[in-house]
């Protein structure tokens, strides 16, 4: 397959990363299309939809072989379940599946066609293979059962972020912050209360910690934002 777009987002590493689409919406990105596919007409009538869906490699999870069973992180890495049961990336083909909020279309910038997306759970530079809109009518399941998932909706983190490290910020960039650590980002077996951790975020490094169920931000330093995708 041939790699139409990259995302560009604020998180250069797979830490800090939404679990899922759709759960940190003031996270903001751009899909920016790669030469071939710099083609507006492509994407004459996307504007009316609210929403898309992103068809992407999880480029830095290549593995050799498959195995048909994985652990899944959110089940604390200690149960097998069947890698089509899950939403692992080591798969035998690695490719995600992401729905994004669609909030703008730039049809001739400086960089060709760029789309501005909200809510995605991709790494900065993530390839991405096709998009498609979302339909409602035919995508949304209300009734659905969500299996293992149902039972691991955990309720959000309180987070506190003093103003002393939010200088240099956009207030969407606090937001994302806030959104991402209200979700957890630590691996779900984590519960050391005293455990600093640090999540690479649109260049600077957000240090926090979690203690009775808030997340509190402790440091922000600058960092070199080594880049990474998929």
């Amino acid at each position: 397959m041939n790699i139409i777009a990259h995302i560009h987002t604020d998180l250069p590493t797979k830490f800090g990363v939404p679990r899922q689409s759709g759960l940190v919406d003031a996270l903001k990105a751009r899909i920016v299309f790669t030469e071939g596919y710099r083609e507006p007409e492509a994407l004459r009538g996307i504007e009316d939809f609210t929403h898309i869906w992103l068809i992407w490699e999880f480029s830095k999870a290549k593995r050799e072989g498959w195995s048909p069973t994985v652990r899944p992180p959110r089940l604390g890495g200690n149960r097998r379940l069947g890698v089509f049961a899950t939403r692992s990336p080591f798969r035998p083909n690695p490719i995600g599946l992401s729905c994004v909020k669609l909030e703008g279309v730039e049809l001739n910038g400086p960089e060709g066609p760029v789309l501005h997306i909200a809510g995605a759970d991709l790494m900065d530079g993530t390839p991405i293979f096709d998009i498609k809109p979302y339909v409602p009518y035919a995508d949304a399941h209300p009734e659905a059962a969500g299996g293992f998932t149902t039972a691991l909706a955990d309720a959000p983190l309180s987070v506190e972020f003093p103003d002393e490290w939010r200088l240099g910020f956009t207030r969407e960039q606090q937001e994302a912050i806030v959104g991402i650590l209200e979700r957890d980002p630590r691996p779900h077996y984590h519960e050391d209360p005293e455990r600093i951790y640090g999540m690479s975020f649109a260049g600077r490094d957000v240090r926090f910690f979690v203690r009775e169920n808030c997340a509190v931000v402790c440091g922000v330093e600058k960092n070199a934002g080594e880049k990474g995708n998929g």
